[in-house]
């Protein structure tokens, strides 16, 4: 399945973030693992358009669909980084309805949007076609996730979810408790009562949801509440706790060898 086709089942999809990993072999050892999508993270990680460029050329090779989180809102970023072939971008930090409308007007070519046409180049694999199949087609292919971390977010939330061209959202939790004014606190009311709002929109709208879990635990908690993507972990911590459980392992082995 590509990203929109996706976005279109409630099935449970499972995948990992990527902040540091950028070699040509990370989409198909991603893919042998059994991941359904990547996130790839510009906004906490570094990674800028260039590397962004590569590593969807890998995650492309191994069939393997890509989320593209933003480093900000401005509408630059969102274009550009479609126009290198994203055919999911997340914006940070969304806030309100008005605000998801102009960026999906900068995600979309004409008569949907206002994107700045280009063609031949990553978003159409670089095959000539006629320009009003080329917008057309790529206008279908391309997904909005709007990211959830803010109090303004979720007082709008069902406006947000109900605009047009709004394929998912995503719960930044940590950002979310901090804007709530509870940081780290994800048993507070206000944190749940905030995750059943974002939850129900979605379902009104038959919207995809997703968020970053941390543990199997929590993963299937996520599931059970109505998300359907589920990021599990991140690159860097994944690799870091496999070698030390394993490294740790050995140790303990040594010792009562």
């Amino acid at each position: 399945m590509d990203l929109k086709e996706l976005t279109q089942t409630r099935d449970p999809k499972f995948g990992t973030f990527l902040f540091e990993f950028t070699t040509p072999g990370i989409g198909y050892i991603l893919k042998a693992a059994g991941c359904d999508f990547v996130v790839i993270d510009l906004e906490h990680s570094g990674i800028g358009v260039e590397t962004t460029k590569h590593l969807l050329r890998y995650l492309e090779a191994a069939d393997l669909p890509a989320i593209v989180g933003l480093p900000a809102k401005d509408n630059h970023f969102i274009s550009r980084t479609q126009d290198i072939g994203a055919e999911g971008v997340m914006p940070p930090m969304v806030a309100s309805a008005d605000e998801v409308r102009r960026m999906v007007r900068h995600l979309k070519f004409p008569p949907l949007g206002e994107r700045a046409v280009s063609v031949q180049v990553g978003h159409d694999r670089y095959a000539p076609a006629p320009v009003d199949r080329m917008l057309a087609d790529t206008n279908a292919r391309s997904v909005f996730f709007a990211k959830v971390e803010t109090a303004d977010a979720i007082g709008d939330i069902d406006r947000i979810a109900a605009e047009p061209g709004v394929d998912g959202l995503w719960v930044g939790h940590y950002d979310l408790t901090a804007s709530l004014g509870i940081p780290g606190q994800f048993d507070s009311p206000m944190f749940t009562d905030a995750i059943d709002a974002v939850v129900a929109a979605c379902r009104a709208n038959n919207l995809a949801l997703g968020r970053i879990a941390s543990s199997i635990d929590e993963g299937k908690a996520l599931i059970d509440v109505g998300f359907d993507f589920i990021a599990y972990s991140g690159d860097a911590w994944i690799l870091r706790d496999a070698l030390g459980t394993a490294i740790t392992s050995l140790r303990q082995a040594v010792k009562e060898s």
